[in-house]
């Protein structure tokens, strides 16, 4: 049996707020294998944006252990812990994060450039990732002029260019209207169709249904875990 890409043990996240302690994550333990579509949902203030911190080596857990790719992310500095994010992450976000001032291209290059990927490759890379989300043909535009699903396929395509093992979308469709989108997690199926593992951050459980496992998350705590089918069958 190949390890899980991502392996969390007895996860807690606790923060002093005065005399109290507030448990934003409370021992959690999930594993997640390549290649799965993960949805993980929650109402505000449930946990689940503290949880994705702790996936995309944002932040580390107060206790517990995180695993990425084999790799202990507890134990590392925070120059290893950016290098791990520039690695083996790809963020996508609700507002899509993108530098107006650069055109698509430079957009997109921008996580290799980082990674010191050389100027060739990082335009090839990024034209790629670029077609992989049908806009190759507008490479030159600046992000204002693109519609706002269009500009999160860009971002998708930022994420995608480094050739990330894991996905992370938090809310992504949470800036688009519902025909956008449908477009938008259409194109993550397929993503995950092609091999990637995907794990999407969201509070809508519409959205949670369009992935093919569901964890929710209640009070820092798991109390949902299973396939959408199941998921689906309680709501």
């Amino acid at each position: 049996m190949a390890e899980p890409l991502i392996e969390l043990r007895h996860i807690y996240k606790i923060y002093k707020m005065g005399d109290e302690e507030v448990r934003a994550n409370d021992d959690i333990s999930l594993s997640v294998e390549r290649g799965e579509f993960v949805a993980i949902v929650g109402k505000s203030g449930s946990g689940k944006s503290t949880l994705m911190n702790i996936i995309g080596a944002l932040d580390v857990a107060t206790s517990g252990e995180y695993i990425l790719g084999g790799e202990d992310v507890g134990e590392m500095s925070d120059d290893q812990l950016a290098e791990i994010r520039n690695k083996m992450i790809g963020f996508v976000f609700q507002q899509y994060n993108l530098l107006p001032k650069l055109d698509l291209l430079e957009n997109v290059e921008l996580p290799l450039l980082y990674a010191g990927v050389s100027a060739a490759e990082r335009k090839e890379r990024a034209l790629e990732a670029l077609r992989r989300v049908g806009l190759e043909e507008k490479w030159k535009n600046l992000p204002n002029q693109l519609s706002g699903g269009q500009q999160q396929r860009v971002s998708i395509a930022r994420a995608l260019a480094g050739s990330p093992s894991l996905i992370l979308a938090d809310e992504p469709t949470g800036a688009l209207d519902s025909r956008t989108s449908r477009e938008v997690l259409d194109f993550f199926k397929k993503l995950n169709e092609e091999g990637n593992t995907i794990i999407i951050i969201t509070h809508d459980n519409s959205i949670a249904l369009e992935a093919r496992r569901v964890v929710r998350i209640h009070d820092g705590k798991i109390n949902f875990d299973g396939d959408v089918k199941d998921y689906a069958a309680i709501l």
